[in-house]
């Protein structure tokens, strides 16, 4: 009977493991789909950058409350609930998204279908990581990053999907987006009538108040400022104004953390929790962020589909990476934190060296650098909330999730799309002053507290980049392809090619910071004993 029951488990195991999977893959299928289309709605709607990079952090922002809120209920209300959730939001995000039809609506329901989505994929997670994490605990860091490679899978596909469909077939972007369906529906069969286990945290018996004590008063300021920072952007369109957006987002942030203080009999919470949160934000913006964005980078650079093709190839690269984090650790020798150093380091020389790209072998050799780097990222930091802070349950590392996705929201994709503009219009006014104010957007680009820029009009680089694909279509040299364009649309292009490397070279500077960070947290480890997974009652986690 006791081998039968071990038998019954494993393969319970083994099939939540692989309907994770499926779960995540739904999420990259869609989020490699819609970056191959933000050219089609950059033409169709006259978007700025600016815009396509507030669009594509909706798909992030709303994966924060999906899986904090998820992370929270999840032990509560069971898990099977949170995934009925979540495949309700997928298709209500499908039914939104595909109401987009002209200039005066598209904005909205694309960034309000955009979040449905993120929401969707946030329940998701919220039941994804503990899952995994509470039943593979001797190998957190190997099952998390198999369970994580189903996002570059999805890439995969999604990206071959807007190849073959977006440049070969020219298909309508609703039929395009709305594949991602497909393992929706998968996701839904393999979670039906699963039995789901419990954490640590929950079958010892803890209490909310107590789960959240680690996180504390900093941890909580970390995912409220960033909450203020999405509250104050969905406020200024119904106030009008700005700045009382702003503040107001502020003050309910401010909320926020004092509900956590009560929570938490006020908490200081663990200052290596709150590192690990910041370094996941960043996390968040150079990874997804970065992914939101580097197919059309490195399509402008040299050519849309060898952009679509090299996407998919660094996603391939990612895909069979994550199943040798086991190898790493224990053949190499690396402990979770020295794979992340390492990683930072890579991700930082392979963002520079694909932003002096010029031929398609160059591209190779930079992304698959920067590929090799981004690779461990996320399920790594993962595996290390899980394994130093057990007493928290399904909620620190559902919060450090969200906080990486709304950090690629509200910083990584909005700040690629500022710096794309801000570097291509200065580009133009140094290259072309007489034709710059003829030629830019006539809308500002704003991020944060950087000055406004303007970037490029959207139409008419739209109308040059398809003019020089159809002439490079038609011949061999890229020479005699940008020969047939004006002067006014050679212009434009050149100044968004040279836009996009400053932009690459900007954002190696945030894997340059996170080594820093991963590199003091090394010493750290070394000097209490080196790195090693604590349970709820060792001395060790309760000093961490």
């Amino acid at each position: 009977m006791s081998s039968a029951v071990n038998k019954n488990a494993a393969t319970n195991a083994t099939r939540l493991l692989w309907a994770g999977f499926m779960s995540i893959l739904a999420a990259g299928v869609g989020f490699a789909i819609r970056g191959g289309i933000f050219d089609n709605w950059k033409s169709a709607f006259s978007f700025t950058d600016s815009q396509l990079g507030a669009i594509g952090g909706a798909g992030f922002s709303g994966f924060c409350f999906g899986i904090i809120i998820g992370g929270i209920l999840c032990d509560k209300i069971g898990y099977g609930k949170l995934i009925a959730a979540a495949f309700v939001l997928h298709v209500m995000s499908a039914v939104v998204t595909f109401g987009a039809s002209t200039p005066e609506n598209a904005y909205n329901l694309l960034y309000w279908g955009m979040f449905l989505f993120a929401l969707a994929n946030g329940c998701l997670e919220s039941v994804a990581n503990p899952l995994i994490a509470t039943l593979f605990p001797e190998k957190r860091t190997h099952y998390l990053n198999i369970l994580h490679a189903s996002w570059p899978a999805g890439l995969i596909l999604g990206g071959v999907l807007g190849w073959v469909l977006d440049d070969r077939l020219k298909v309508d972007w609703k039929i395009q987006l709305s594949l991602y369906l497909i393992p929706t529906v998968l996701y839904g069969v393999m979670f039906f009538g699963q039995r789901f286990p419990k954490s640590e945290a929950s079958q010892r018996g803890l209490k909310l108040g107590d789960m959240f004590k680690d996180v504390g008063m900093l941890g909580g300021l970390v995912v409220c400022f960033l909450l203020s920072m999405f509250f104050g952007d969905v406020l200024k369109p119904l106030l009008g104004n700005e700045n009382q957006a702003r503040w107001v987002g502020y003050a309910m942030g401010l909320v926020l953390l004092v509900g956590v203080g009560l929570m938490t009999n006020f908490s200081r919470g663990s200052l290596l929790l709150f590192i690990l949160f910041i370094a996941h934000a960043l996390v968040g913006s150079v990874e997804l962020g970065t992914d939101g964005w580097i197919q059309n980078i490195t399509g402008n650079i040299l050519s849309s589909e060898q952009g679509k093709f090299l996407f998919v190839f660094t996603s391939a690269l990612m895909f069979a990476l994550r199943f040798c984090a086991d190898f790493i650790e224990k053949k190499i020798g690396l402990s979770p934190i020295g794979i992340l150093l390492v990683c930072s380091i890579l991700a930082c020389l392979g963002l520079h060296l694909t932003s002096d790209i010029k031929t398609f072998s160059g591209a190779l050799i930079a992304l698959s650098v920067y590929g090799v780097g981004k690779t461990f990222f996320w399920p790594t930091m993962l595996a290390v909330t899980s394994d130093r802070f057990p007493r928290t349950g399904a909620i620190a590392i559902s919060i450090m999730g969200g906080i990486g996705m709304m950090s690629a929201g509200l910083i990584g994709s909005p700040g690629l799309g500022y710096s794309k503009d801000r570097f291509s219009g200065e580009a133009l006014k140094i290259s072309n002053p007489a034709t710059f104010d003829s030629l830019k957007n006539e809308q500002p680009s704003k991020f944060l507290f950087f000055k406004d820029a303007f970037g490029l009009d959207g139409k008419k680089l739209g109308a040059a980049q398809e003019k020089l694909t159809n002439a490079r279509a038609g011949t061999v040299d890229g020479v005699a392809a940008m020969a047939t364009l004006t002067s006014d649309e050679k212009g434009l292009v050149e100044a968004s090619i040279q836009g996009d490397r400053q932009t690459l070279v900007a954002d190696s500077f945030i894997p340059a910071t996170m080594a820093g960070i991963y590199l003091i947290l090394m010493v750290y480890f070394m000097a209490i004993g080196g790195y090693k997974a604590v349970k709820i009652d060792d001395d060790a986690e309760k000093k961490s």
